[in-house]
């Protein structure tokens, strides 16, 4: 590669970053912050919600979870925690907790999973239709077992969905952080996040791909989550969150998003390795299981993320590298201001993505060598995984 193209590749890096940070000076302050004073409100009318949370072997979570959303100040909500086959003690404390608040929770056992289903996605659709035959809620809302909210949450979030009149909300939620490789690496993927999706876009009908669904907090109208065929339109899809604000997006329907640093909190995984480890099942997805297209984005993130460092070495490349750097620093100032994990944390930038790169690539091999995935002790084979979906691209 000649002098004057290393230079011109330092360049568009370094004037990608820019555009980058300056885009989300912009437009990352005009996301609602629910911690906010004026969104302390009820919603409008108070409609009801019905919370749904699939559980496989979640007893370490599992209650402090459900007590979290029996300790919400929205009276108007009835929780749905769904035992999908777990073989540890899941269900009994589901069962204590349903007992002990009767007509505010109640627990739903699943004993088997059909053929042609992903168990979350089977105990997400079953718990929906369970909660819309029996309680006709306005909203669904979506979690997981591990999700902790503050008392004020969701009726925050319900009251911001009504004003703005959302098909479909999500509150970002906050990533706890136990370890220094922790906040590494997702200090990281939120910044990149930035980069994938433009929370700021999200409820401009015209951008398409600025469509988002988080599985801490996915707020569907009821009418809105039917339209599009709920989870059952996506039976085998790994990445049912995302997929499913997808088909929101696409269909017209209006979707909103809002931060609110605290207010939902979840631990994504126990260290740095353990991070990696559990996109396993992810990344592949991401890019529907098509080898060239991950390693092309495994390809990009290096040249973006690690290459400003090598250039920063080189006289002719240094000032490119410098303002890439400097970019990509600012970038994770702003995004520390919805994660919470402190922007330093830009020094292990080029480390980061290495780890990111390596997981891509991990996820790529692993499935190809097991011909699947085993996601929460069930083996889901490859060819499965692949089959045309409704949610596009």
């Amino acid at each position: 590669m000649s002098h004057l193209l290393i230079q011109i590749v330092a360049w568009m890096i370094a004037l990608a970053w820019l555009y980058k940070l300056l885009e989300t000076a912009r437009g990352l302050p005009t996301v609602p912050d629910l911690q906010r004073p004026e969104f302390d409100a009820a919603p409008a009318g108070n409609p009801w919600l019905a919370v749904i949370v699939p559980a496989r072997n979640e007893a370490a979570n599992i209650a402090a979870c459900l007590e979290s959303l029996l300790g919400q100040d929205y009276a108007r909500l009835r929780i749905v925690g769904v035992d999908d086959r777990s073989s540890d003690a899941t269900g009994e404390i589901m069962d204590k907790l349903a007992a002990a608040n009767p007509g505010r929770i109640e627990a739903l056992h699943i004993a088997e999973l059909p053929t042609g289903w992903l168990g979350k996605t089977h105990a997400m659709a079953v718990a929906a239709r369970e909660a819309m035959a029996k309680y006709d809620p306005e909203y669904l809302l979506f979690t997981d077992a591990d999700v902790i909210f503050r008392a004020d949450a969701i009726r925050r979030s319900v009251a911001q969905a009504v004003t703005s009149n959302a098909d479909h909300f999500v509150l970002m939620p906050t990533l706890t952080v136990k370890t220094a490789g922790e906040a590494m690496v997702l200090s990281y993927l939120q910044v990149m996040g930035l980069w994938a999706v433009r929370p700021w876009r999200v409820a401009d009908a015209r951008a398409k791909r600025d469509a988002i669904g988080v599985g801490a907090f996915n707020l569907v109208r009821a009418a809105a989550y039917q339209q599009v065929g709920g989870f059952d339109a996506a039976p085998m899809e790994i990445l049912e969150d995302l997929y499913l604000g997808r088909r929101i997006k696409r269909a017209g329907l209006r979707q909103r998003v809002a931060i609110g640093p605290g207010m939902v909190s979840v631990h994504w995984a126990a260290g740095a390795m353990g991070i990696v480890r559990g996109l396993t099942k992810n990344l592949y997805a991401v890019f529907r299981f098509r080898w060239w297209l991950l390693l092309a984005a495994a390809a990009g993130i290096a040249l973006v993320s690690i290459a400003p460092v090598l250039f920063a070495a080189l006289p002719g490349t240094r000032l490119a590298a410098l303002l890439a750097l400097a970019s990509a620093a600012g970038l994770y100032g702003y995004s520390a201001r919805v994660s919470r994990i402190p922007g330093y944390y830009a020094v292990f930038l080029p480390v980061a993505a290495a780890m990111i790169v390596f997981a891509m690539v991990r996820s790529m091999l692993v499935m190809a060598r097991d011909g699947g995935v085993t996601w929460r002790g069930t083996f889901y084979p490859l060819a499965e995984l692949r089959i045309e979906r409704r949610a596009p691209d």
